[in-house]
């Protein structure tokens, strides 16, 4: 049974109007503290990672989970440089003008992976406008060098949006990734604010699409909270996902990177996210890691199993093709 779209219980929000109408809030809660990267995985994965001239978005992006990642063996790679030609105000990353595109990078990784014998493996980029598929070849080469290398190895990988190229998406496709991840990250009345680059309904049509291309695979989207969305508006976000046919949810705080980068609006509480993890659940969702550290290559490989057996496709995918 769907979940109900007005909650009662729910503390006050921002004003519509968006971040910019209240005051950012003073401190950090006490559940968002972390403790500083370290121990010998971390610092062998990080040596690794710059002998092979990799870079990883647990770095660029100022992931609060680096240090347990990587003290568990796992670090999602980020391909096609570590400059974003898009200038979303929530990410670390930077933009400006990307390196030029190399071919070589899907071997350099695929070594990399080997040598720690990962048994999932996470693959993202930066946004390759640049390029005539956005990169779409790299993911798929990454796929394909690590399946050559690490048959049992599963792989996911969380791409741009393509700026809504089927072609690009089916070059990805075609390569088989275990699941396919693609961040609609925040609500739409928001996405100006957010993500100027990015559409709403283009991100949906690109997940329901990758469902279409590969009914077999799992697909995965995430939303961050607390950039001057309200309740109802994640609610929304949520039920969209569902209606592309999206197996697995994330759901996780918005930590501001700088003074420069848009401000929190509201810290949610550990207690919210628990109930919009059930809440997603009941939607139909086969897994909703939800928390307020949780971002999307958080315990990935947790969420690939918790998932289980591949769902079938439900009617609401056919929907958004249009």
């Amino acid at each position: 049974m769907a979940a109900p779209l007005v909650q009662l219980t729910r503390s006050p929000l921002p004003s519509p109007g968006g971040p910019s109408d209240g005051p950012t809030p003073a401190r950090k809660p006490a559940w968002l503290k972390v403790r500083a990267p370290g121990g010998p995985n971390y610092t062998h994965i990080k040596s690794l990672m710059r002998k092979l001239g990799l870079h990883t978005v647990c770095e660029e992006a100022r992931c609060p989970n680096l240090g347990e990642c990587w003290e568990h063996k796992a670090a999602t790679f980020m391909i096609l440089g570590d400059v974003c030609t898009r200038n979303c105000t929530y990410c670390a990353v930077a933009h400006g003008t990307p390196t030029a595109f190399d071919p070589l990078e899907p071997v350099r990784l695929a070594e990399a992976v080997e040598r720690m014998g990962l048994a999932h493996v996470v693959i993202t980029s930066v946004d390759r406008d640049d390029l005539p598929n956005g990169g779409a070849e790299a993911f798929a080469g990454c796929i394909t060098e690590i399946r050559r290398r690490l048959p049992e190895t599963t792989v996911e990988v969380l791409i741009p949006d393509f700026k809504g190229s089927e072609r690009a998406l089916r070059i990805v496709m075609n390569a088989r990734p275990d699941i396919l991840n693609h961040n609609l990250e925040t609500a739409e009345r928001l996405y100006r604010l957010a993500r100027p680059g990015g559409r709403y309904g283009r991100a949906l049509r690109l997940l329901a699409n990758a469902r279409a291309m590969d009914a077999d695979g799992l697909t995965k989207s995430g939303i961050i909270l607390g950039m001057g969305e309200e309740w109802d508006e994640v609610l929304v976000c949520m039920r969209d996902l569902r209606r592309s046919d999206v197996n697995i949810l994330t759901l996780g705080q918005y930590l501001r990177p700088s003074d420069s980068h848009l401000p929190v609006a509201r810290y949610y509480t550990p207690d919210e996210f628990a109930e919009l993890r059930e809440l997603g659940m009941a939607m139909g969702f086969s897994h909703v890691q939800s928390s307020p550290l949780t971002r999307s290559s958080y315990h990935a490989w947790e969420q690939a199993k918790a998932a289980g057996p591949r769902p079938e496709r439900s009617a609401g995918a056919l929907e958004v093709l249009a």
